[in-house]
């Protein structure tokens, strides 16, 4: 039996399948993963996200100490309520986790860091802060509830805190509304809030948020929506064995500032070796689904699916591979011991609900 958040019972009750994931039993669906994926492009669904762990960080030291811990500029979070997304590095490079960090105020920081990684986040964090001026609080007192949708932020903004900010809210900020937070940030490609507040509060805000019309959704539905959004998921497109720069997010990591962030001097040697391998998007042009670990063939050489998924939106299966660098714009994928074409396309695939243009575009030579 693994680690139950706030809401278990509350999932049973709703018929939902349970999974280990990480350590935890969560909803993979509660029917249909389809239906629910299609509701949040459509409407707006509700994801238990409880079994992520809030770090609070604060202290004098904070910001220069998160300077050195993160590889992309938390200088660039000037205004209260700012939320920035980076990586945590080893020195050579490997992505330890991704995470948001959010400046509540001078002093006072807060990280949302990954379920599977939480333990080596923490012990990590918790070293490299030796020295600083910097207190380390996991808040496992807190849950996190992510309502995702084009009418998420409309119908979840009433089920608030009286007072609650949350409407005026800009991309990428959060606000406090008393002991809960509201974060207009999400893992779907959608609009919407991902909402931190008390365990004791979940059981009720959920109840409401499914009373006011949100469909309970599971992991499997998120895990569709982040990869047609384009959205890296730590363990399969990245993780210790690969930096940034192999994982489509070097835009997340700023040189420019000159700081000495742990990792920098490893990413740059990469950067000088040249050849870096680089995470694509994959469309495949035949019958089939892309599945993790299945083997690219490139006229480059070979490499490797690290997420793949049957597309509810586009009714085409989908991935992220990590190639050789002079990958060209074709390759074939190994499913089942046969090569299947597939093109090579930028991310994200799907955009409010829709695919981006070009996304689907077939030659006749590449037709099913």
């Amino acid at each position: 039996m693994g680690q139950r958040t706030p809401l278990y019972d509350a999932h049973l009750a709703a018929g939902a399948r349970l999974v280990d994931f990480g350590g935890w039993d969560m909803p993979v669906h509660y029917g249909s993963q389809v239906e629910e994926h299609h509701s949040v492009r459509r409407a707006a669904g509700a994801f238990d996200v409880s079994h992520m762990c809030v770090v609070d960080l604060t202290g004098d030291g904070v910001r220069p100490f998160l300077g050195r811990l993160l590889a992309n500029d938390v200088g660039r979070l000037t205004r209260p309520g700012k939320a920035l997304y980076s990586c945590m590095l080893r020195e050579d490079g490997g992505v330890i986790d991704d995470l948001i960090v959010y400046f509540i105020q001078p002093g006072f920081f807060r990280l949302v860091v990954n379920a599977g990684t939480a333990d080596k986040d923490l012990a990590w964090i918790r070293s490299q802060a030796a020295g600083h001026a910097v207190e380390v609080t996991a808040r496992r007192d807190l849950g996190i509830v992510a309502v995702q949708g084009p009418d998420a932020r409309a119908v979840c903004t009433p089920l608030l805190p009286a007072g609650c900010p949350a409407a005026d809210l800009a991309p990428f900020s959060a606000t406090a509304c008393g002991d809960w937070f509201v974060a207009r940030t999400g893992y779907t490609g959608e609009d919407g809030f991902e909402v931190i507040l008390p365990v004791g509060a979940l059981p009720g805000f959920w109840s409401a948020l499914l009373a006011a019309g949100v469909r309970p959704c599971g992991l499997g539905a998120r895990d569709t929506l982040r990869l047609e959004a384009g959205m890296n998921l730590y363990g399969s497109d990245m993780d210790e064995t690969v930096t940034p720069l192999e994982s489509g997010l070097a835009w997340t990591v700023a040189f420019s500032d000159g700081r000495d962030f742990i990792g920098r001097a490893a990413l740059e040697a990469q950067l000088a070796a040249g050849s870096v391998r680089r995470l694509v998007g994959l469309l495949l042009e035949d019958r089939g689904v892309l599945r993790s670990h299945q083997r690219v063939v490139t006229a480059a050489g070979e490499g490797e699916v690290t997420s793949g998924t049957f597309s509810p939106t586009l009714s085409r299966s989908i991935g992220l591979a990590r190639l050789p660098a002079a990958a060209g714009d074709r390759v074939e994928v190994d499913i089942r011991g046969r090569l299947l074409p597939a093109r090579i396309v930028k991310p994200p695939f799907v955009r409010h609900g829709r695919a981006l243009p070009g996304i689907l575009e077939t030659t006749e030579e590449s037709k099913p």
